[in-house]
C-alpha cells in the first residue's frame, strides 16, 4: 500500500488511498500512524475508496511546531477530504483517532455520513496508567530511554506482566520463524517511532491535550446526544488493556440508535487482532444505514434542544 503526500497549509501530509466506492476516512491513534489499517484496507478497498492519514505529527507526517488539539486534528481531515475531492464520507476513528472522528462530526457535521468508534479515546476518565504518567511534566525526558527499543520495563508496565510474559513467548517463536502477534507489533511500532525528537515533541504536545495524571481530561459525554442524526457504529475489544470496554457500552447507553460489537477476548487492536471480522462488520453497518444528510437548519435544532435539556 503506497503512501501518497500532499501539501495542506504549508505541511506535508501523508496518506494511503485504495480503491473505488463510496469513502471511508481511517484515523489512527496516538503516536501510530495509517500502517495501522494495513490489516483492513485490501478488504475494504474492494468495495470503497479508502482514504488513511497519517495525522500531522505522526508517520511519515511533517511533524511542526503547531497546534495538535482535537479541534486542530478534525479541521486537517476536513482539509484533506476536500484536498482529495471528497465532501462527505464515513470515519471511522481508533483510540485518540476516535475522538477526532467525533470531533470532526461536531464542527463539520456536513462531512458526516457515518460514525465508527474503534476502542476510542473521549468516552470516559479511565486509561492506561502509562499514557497519565507520560502526561506529567518532564516525562517527555524519558521517552527517548523507552524508545531505542522500547524498554523491557516500560511493556512490561504498559501491558501487564501476563502480556508482557506472553509477548515474550511470542519473540521466542518468531526467532523460530514464526510471525509475532499483532498487539506488540503495534505497540512497539507506536512508541518506537517516539525515538525521533520532532515525533516526539508531537506526541507530547497532543497527549496533553487530552489527557493529565488523573485520566483522559477531555470528554464528549454532554454533546452524544447529536449524533441521534449520524449513524454510530461501536467497536471494542472486550480484554482492552488501554481504554475499558465500561466506555464502550456507556455510550452506547448515550447515543440514541447507535450499534455497539464487542470483540471477545480482544484487545486495544480490533482492525489488527481480528480483521475478518472487523470488515464484516463495518461493511455490514454501511449496508445496514442509511448516510446522514445533516442541514444546518436540522444541527441548530439539535443544538438548541440540547441546551434546553
Amino acid at each position: 500500500m503506497e503512501l501518497h503526500h500532499t501539501t495542506i497549509h504549508g505541511h506535508d501530509i501523508a496518506f494511503r488511498r485504495e480503491g473505488r466506492g463510496p469513502l471511508l476516512v481511517l484515523i489512527h491513534g496516538m503516536a501510530g500512524s495509517s500502517a495501522t489499517w494495513r490489516h483492513v484496507i485490501p478488504a475494504l478497498a474492494r468495495r470503497f475508496t479508502v482514504v488513511a492519514p497519517d495525522l500531522l505529527g505522526h508517520g511519515a507526517s511533517a511533524k511542526p511546531r503547531t497546534d495538535y488539539s482535537l479541534g486542530a486534528y478534525a479541521s486537517s481531515i476536513r482539509d484533506l477530504m476536500a484536498a482529495l475531492g471528497h465532501d462527505r464520507g464515513t470515519l471511522v476513528g481508533h483510540s485518540f483517532g476516535g475522538g477526532v472522528a467525533m470531533q470532526t462530526v461536531y464542527q463539520f457535521p456536513e462531512c458526516c455520513e457515518r460514525l465508527v468508534l474503534v476502542g476510542s479515546g473521549g468516552l470516559g476518565i479511565e486509561v492506561n496508567a502509562l499514557l497519565r504518567v507520560l502526561s506529567l511534566p518532564g516525562a517527555g525526558l524519558a521517552l527517548p530511554i523507552g524508545c531505542r527499543p522500547l524498554s523491557r520495563a516500560l511493556l512490561r508496565f504498559a501491558l501487564g506482566p501476563e502480556r508482557f510474559l506472553a509477548r515474550a513467548a511470542v519473540r521466542f517463536l518468531e526467532r523460530r520463524g514464526r510471525r509475532p502477534g499483532p498487539v506488540l507489533v503495534e505497540f512497539v511500532n507506536s512508541y518506537s517511532s517516539l525515538a525521533d525528537a520532532d515525533a516526539r515533541r508531537a506526541f507530547v504536545q497532543t497527549l496533553r491535550s487530552v489527557i493529565d495524571r488523573a485520566g483522559q481530561r477531555v470528554s464528549a459525554h454532554d454533546r452524544l446526544y447529536l449524533t441521534a442524526e449520524v449513524p454510530t457504529l461501536i467497536v471494542w475489544g472486550t480484554h482492552d488493556p488501554v481504554i475499558p470496554v465500561a466506555h464502550a457500552r456507556d455510550a452506547h447507553a448515550s447515543m440514541p440508535g447507535s450499534r455497539l460489537d464487542l470483540f471477545d477476548a480482544v484487545g486495544h487492536y480490533p482492525h489488527c487482532e481480528d480483521p475478518e471480522r472487523f470488515v464484516r462488520v463495518l461493511e455490514g453497518f454501511v449496508d445496514a444505514t442509511e448516510p446522514a444528510r445533516v442541514s444546518s437548519q436540522r444541527w441548530r435544532e439539535l443544538l438548541t434542544r440540547g441546551r434546553a435539556a
